[in-house]
């Protein structure tokens, strides 16, 4: 375990860049700097602040934040089920690779916010249609790495759980899903991200409510620093979704080896002629348990 005196310092640098980069931004907006950046055409950090604050009084802001959280969270859980699932799927069958596979490749590389016409055309509300933007975004990622996770496993193990007279669902619950956990969650932190490019871009496009929509006319109206209200509340939202995933990940696999690196650790001295561990071979108890197993 690392010592609370320096994760405190740790924490203290981290808030200290971020009071360094907005009293830089204060600094040049407030003195109107026009170099090769033009700063006097940005909102300061008072600004920015005073209207975060007008907002948060207001209704219509936390309607926005929930139609917006509703969206993203709806569409990223149906494609975390529909991508695992999905990528076991056509890692596991040959039949279904040949069936789905060239036509997940074909629809992959489109841009999800390319679909916008298709959600208009396809379903009967606006909202459905941002919720399907929302789900194709992460779908992807989730179905891409759960496929290249599952084709990593090592066969081993699925061998040596056959020969204890497993099962095909026994082989799924506790070799497949488990081992291509890490892959997963790697898609899924992906997703979220994407997710949130997408679902705020669909709300500009076509939303009623939502941070994207609300940021689109405090922009039509010129009001710059309602647009920067937007773009901290879009930012914070993703971090606290990303944290989330990344979290529940570490929680699912507490069983994985984490890395031994300790930031600011310093590595032990060796003292004068005296030769280290490696140079002496192991100790007197690593003979003893090495024996036991010859």
């Amino acid at each position: 375990m690392s010592r609370p005196a320096p994760r405190l310092a740790r924490y203290a640098l981290r808030g200290a860049a971020l009071a360094a980069a907005l009293g830089l931004w204060q600094l040049l907006t407030g003195l109107d700097i026009d170099l090769w950046l033009r700063f006097s055409q940005f909102p300061t950090v008072t600004d920015i602040a005073h209207a975060f604050a007008d907002r948060l009084t207001g209704a219509d802001y936390w309607t926005d934040l929930t139609d917006s959280l509703t969206r993203i969270l709806s569409g990223f859980l149906l494609a975390a089920v529909l991508g695992v699932a999905g990528g076991v799927l056509v890692a596991r069958s040959r039949l279904a690779e040949d069936l789905l596979g060239p036509l997940l490749e074909v629809v992959r590389p489109i841009p999800a916010i390319a679909l916008v016409p298709v959600a208009i055309l396809l379903f009967p509300s606006n909202e459905q249609g941002i919720v399907f933007i929302t789900f194709t975004a992460a779908f992807f990622p989730v179905l891409v790495s759960t496929r290249h996770a599952v084709r990593a496993l090592t066969p081993v193990w699925e061998e040596a759980l056959l020969t204890m007279g497993g099962g095909r669902w026994r082989i799924l619950g506790s070799v497949v899903l488990p081992g291509s956990l890490p892959g997963i969650f790697g898609g899924l932190s992906v997703g979220i991200g994407v997710s949130w490019i997408c679902v705020i871009s669909a709300e500009m496009i076509s939303g009623q409510y939502g941070v994207g929509y609300r940021t689109w006319q405090d922009y039509t109206i010129v009001n710059y620093p309602g647009v920067f209200v937007g773009m901290v509340t879009i930012g914070v939202l993703g971090w606290l979704t990303s944290t989330a995933v990344e979290l529940l990940g570490r929680r699912l696999t507490r069983w994985l080896p984490r890395t031994s690196y300790v930031p600011g650790a310093r590595v032990p001295r060796r003292t004068h002629g005296a030769p280290s561990r490696t140079e002496t071979g192991p100790g007197p108890k690593e003979e003893v348990s090495r024996e036991q197993f010859v």
